[in-house]
């Protein structure tokens, strides 16, 4: 008996939490299945179940019409009727008229009692775009994790755009994400497209004395010492730093070029004399002619560069 009392306290706070869940649940899952399936406006759509009521005729009536993918039902006596894209009332009006060819006023009652998959196309940076099947209380969420979850995102997270027809809504995912503001997980809708915006980026090509010359992605802002890094300088590859050349297209099918001591930029402290990088720049990096200064500060900086933007 002691010890019935003694657990009391703790079965009650434990029931509080389960309620407290629960409660949390219904309000982001609940909400979306009641504003579709009983909203006098909602439009039928393949998938769903509806309940046909033919007043005096219990035989025609049917508990579970599903609606097949082109839109229509098969019901007794009139047989295949279109009803999607319509509203209940609408489609129960469709079936009355198909009915009256045989029978005199037909009074015909259409609901859904179960909404069926949502149809979203999730694009952009996600790891598989595509068209996907959702279930009806889903929200952005859902969509994003059913098409694998978010690409590479350098920074803060992007806002993404839900568009459904000429309705455009935009959802901040870093305040979603980061900040747990769950206002911005907000229910899907059939039909509604989910675009997450990629990484703005552009190339520039990085040859001569690095692990891996090509073409090398970077942001905005990025400077040489990111292209250096991305490209690879480790000792194997014997980099000259003080005598790397920029060929850069300044318009007018004018090209200038430069040769920049990223040593010294980086030695004397100034880094904004390393060169912010443009799309389309070509940047050659020379053989070192003795041994590489494996001690410098850039050295390490060069490093630290490597670990942050590799691939």
């Amino acid at each position: 008996m002691f010890i019935a009392r003694a657990l009391r306290p703790a079965f009650q706070m434990l029931s509080f939490a389960f309620a407290a869940i629960f409660l949390v649940v219904a309000y982001f899952a609940l909400p979306a299945v009641a504003q579709t399936a009983t909203n006098s406006d909602y439009r039928i759509r393949p998938g769903d179940v509806l309940e046909l009521t033919v007043f005096g005729e219990p035989t025609l009536s049917q508990k579970e019409l599903k609606v097949l993918p082109g839109g229509a039902v098969v019901t007794p006596l009139a047989g295949q009727v279109r009803v999607g894209g319509l509203t209940p009332t609408q489609g129960g009006n469709a079936i009355a008229r198909a009915l009256a060819k045989y029978l005199r006023d037909p009074k015909v009652s259409l609901a859904v009692t179960l909404v069926g998959p949502l149809d979203v196309y999730v694009l952009g940076n996600v790891k598989t775009p595509g068209k996907y099947q959702v279930q009806p209380e889903s929200r952005v969420l859902d969509a994003i994790a059913a098409a694998g979850g978010l690409g590479p995102v350098d920074g803060n997270y992007p806002t993404a755009r839900l568009s459904v027809g000429d309705t455009v809504r935009e959802v901040s995912l870093q305040d979603l994400l980061q900040k747990g503001d769950l206002s911005g997980n907000v229910p899907l809708a059939n039909q509604m497209t989910v675009y997450v915006p990629s990484p703005i980026t552009f190339d520039v090509l990085v040859f001569g004395a690095v692990d891996k010359p090509g073409d090398v992605a970077m942001h905005p802002g990025d400077r040489l010492v990111a292209a250096i890094a991305r490209a690879g300088n480790s000792p194997k590859a014997n980099s000259d730093l003080n005598r790397i050349v920029v060929r850069r297209d300044i318009g007018d099918g004018k090209v200038s070029t430069q040769t920049i001591n990223l040593y010294e930029v980086y030695k004397n402290g100034d880094i904004n004399n390393d060169l912010v990088m443009q799309k389309g720049d070509y940047v050659y990096v020379p053989e070192g002619r003795g041994k590489r200064d494996l001690v410098s500060p850039l050295a390490g900086i060069l490093g630290g560069f490597s670990l942050l933007f590799r691939r």
